[in-house]
């Protein structure tokens, strides 16, 4: 069943969320990394883009942990741009193109002001956690704000299992929020040249109709950037491409267009 969006396009769209099989992330993944490899260059050099900040973000913690949240804004400033230039190029293959690297670097200006949106959404939420992490540590910590080596030893301790909880318990809650309202939303965005608030809706019913599979694919995006983030940031040098590529044809799958009134 086709359902009417009278937000998303002016030109009358609608649009169907359909019902993925449970084990679609497989193969979304798959097809990621057929897009990596069709273009390893391109989508190699946004993966080091991420690693880059990743590095930055890890050595200015080490000795200026104050300046982490700014840093860290930065990373969710650049992240949504960098993913269009991925989507970009799946998005070239998908129209049995070639992908376009050059092309791929300001995809991002097919829809400023909807990519503009998102970004300040997700930075308003990425700054309401930062204030919870802080609040939350400060209620299980006389101390002051420690080095990264001393927060992991703090968060791996059991003797402070309720902090780890009840931080882990915060992070998901945020987490959770920033995926329902982004698993679909920022190629949309390109893919349509709709608006924020439509893309967001409608990545949150994508949620809501397909909660198993959507809670894979969340997991999925867990591990691949647990094992880039595990080789030292190296490893999302492919995995965070592969991520984005996949994204691309989770969308493809998950919403389908019908142009005109329905």
């Amino acid at each position: 069943m086709t359902e009417p969006s009278p937000l998303v396009a002016p030109q009358g769209a609608t649009y169907e969320i359909r019902d993925i099989p449970a084990f679609s992330p497989v193969a979304w993944l798959v097809r990621g990394w057929d897009d990596f490899r069709a273009a390893p260059l391109a989508s190699g050099f946004y993966g080091a883009a991420f690693a880059a900040m990743g590095w930055a973000l890890l050595a200015l913690y080490d000795f200026a942990y104050q300046y982490v949240s700014t840093l860290a804004g930065a990373f969710l400033l650049a992240a949504p741009f960098l993913a269009t230039g991925l989507y970009a190029l799946s998005r070239d293959r998908e129209r049995g193109g070639k992908p376009r690297f050059i092309a791929s670097l300001t995809a991002w200006r097919e829809n400023i002001g909807g990519l503009g949106i998102y970004v300040l959404v997700i930075t308003v939420i990425f700054l309401v956690w930062a204030r919870a992490s802080l609040v939350t540590f400060a209620l299980f910590s006389s101390g002051t704000m420690p080095d990264l080596k001393g927060f992991l030893a703090k968060a791996f301790s059991l003797g402070n299992i309720e902090f780890v909880l009840v931080y882990l318990a915060a992070g998901a809650m945020f987490a959770t929020l920033v995926f329902a309202v982004s698993v679909v939303s920022v190629p949309m965005l390109l893919d349509r040249n709709n608006d924020a608030v439509s893309a967001a809706i409608i990545s949150v019913l994508v949620l809501a109709k397909n909660p198993g599979t959507m809670a894979l694919w969340a997991l999925s995006i867990v591990l691949l950037t647990g094992i880039g983030l595990a080789t030292a940031l190296a490893g999302l040098v492919v995995t965070m491409p592969v991520i984005g590529h996949a994204t691309w044809h989770a969308y493809r799958d998950c919403v389908s267009w019908r142009e005109g009134p329905g």
